[in-house]
């Protein structure tokens, strides 16, 4: 089952570094930010169905690396890693986000969280070095990794909620 209308994702470029991404969960902001605070949860819904986790490490502190690493379907990897600069537990997250198949284009994304009514919107924030650089995630078909990626992210948390109320 795909998202409702109300809760696609957004994408929108306000200024020629940024790309900002918004999204609704029908879940608490308290779920929410768990499911990015560790391995455990992330490799239930991070990146596009067509891959899976290979390897993931998260050390989910200010300073803390993280790296994640898919597998295509044609065995391919693809790495990613970062370091988590701030967290502030249930309302924000930055952290750098490095593609490993293109070192040194580094964006630091700020991810947001604000409940209403027991709904959570998500705004996640990536400013980038360059124009350039933002560009080229535009181009790379990060906006459809993106929607797939949280449509898992909903039924992960439609799952978890399902549990805890079970």
């Amino acid at each position: 089952m795909g998202p409702s209308a109300s809760n696609q994702l957004m994408v929108t470029t306000p200024s020629d570094r940024e790309i900002v991404m918004t999204r609704v969960f029908d879940a608490p902001r308290d779920l929410v930010f768990e499911t990015h605070s560790s391995c455990e949860h992330m490799s239930h819904w991070w990146g596009p169905r067509k891959y899976e986790i290979a390897s993931c490490e998260i050390d989910f502190r200010p300073g803390g690396a993280w790296r994640i690493v898919h597998r295509g379907p044609d065995g391919e990897v693809h790495g990613f890693r970062g370091e988590f600069r701030e967290i502030v537990r249930p309302e924000r997250i930055v952290w750098t986000f490095e593609y490993e198949g293109m070192p040194g284009h580094v964006s630091v994304d700020t991810l947001t969280l604000e409940e209403h009514d027991g709904k959570t919107t998500l705004t996640a924030t990536s400013v980038f070095d360059t124009v350039e650089d933002r560009d080229g995630m535009i181009e790379s078909g990060m906006e459809s990794g993106a929607a797939e990626t949280y449509d898992r992210l909903d039924e992960y948390l439609e799952a978890l909620k399902g549990d805890a109320a079970g």
